[in-house]
Parts: C-alpha cells; sequence; structure tokens
C-alpha cells in the first residue's frame, strides 16, 4: 500500500489547524517573494518528506495573538504526529514547526 505524500500533507495541515492558537496553515508574506525567485518549492505552508518509509513533517502556521508560542508548538508538533501515525501507520520521525508570522487580535466595535 502506498500513500501519497499529497494526503499526509493534508493530514498535517488540518491537524495544526486542530490546535487551539492556531490562527492559519501559511508560509506568509514571504510567499510572494519566493515566488518571484522562482523557488517555488519552498513556498508551501506544510512539507512532507519521506525517507525509508519515515516521514519528516515541516508546518509553517500563523499564531493567534496573545498565544504562547513555545507550548503552542509543542501541541502543533504533537498533534501532527499523532494524527498521521494513527490514521496512516507512518512512523513520523519529527515535526518542525516554523512559526512566520502574529494574527491581529480581533478588534472590538
Amino acid at each position: 500500500m502506498q500513500i501519497s505524500t499529497d494526503v499526509l500533507v493534508k493530514i498535517a495541515r488540518l491537524a495544526a489547524l486542530e490546535v487551539g492558537g492556531v490562527a492559519e496553515v501559511t508560509t506568509g508574506n514571504s510567499q510572494n517573494v519566493r515566488g518571484l525567485l522562482g523557488r517555488t518549492g519552498l513556498s508551501k505552508p506544510v512539507l512532507v518528506e519521506m525517507e525509508d518509509g519515515v516521514a519528516t513533517v515541516t508546518v509553517h502556521l500563523s499564531a493567534a495573538y496573545g498565544q504562547k508560542i513555545m507550548p503552542l508548538c509543542e501541541k502543533v508538533q504533537e498533534n501532527v504526529k499523532q494524527t498521521i501515525q494513527n490514521m496512516t501507520g507512518i512512523t513520523v520521525s519529527r515535526v518542525n514547526v516554523i512559526v512566520v508570522g502574529l494574527a491581529q487580535p480581533e478588534t472590538q466595535d
């Protein structure tokens, strides 16, 4: 049985979004700059690399304003790893979380 890395990317994205305090899974504003430089492979918000049947996942996200960043990243790492392993049986060796921005707090009218 073969599971596409595209499926793993979707699982990782949804698992990251399940964690409270994650505003969005995104590469941030630098995506346009990378696109201009022609390095489009770097502009994906979630990257999954497979080596010998073991996955390494990198998730780029924006955190909600006011969140403690380190505990948030640890929760994302754990949820992404557990969700992929539970749904697919594929071992995840590591989950890299890169915080690329902060979501603006909601303004009160």
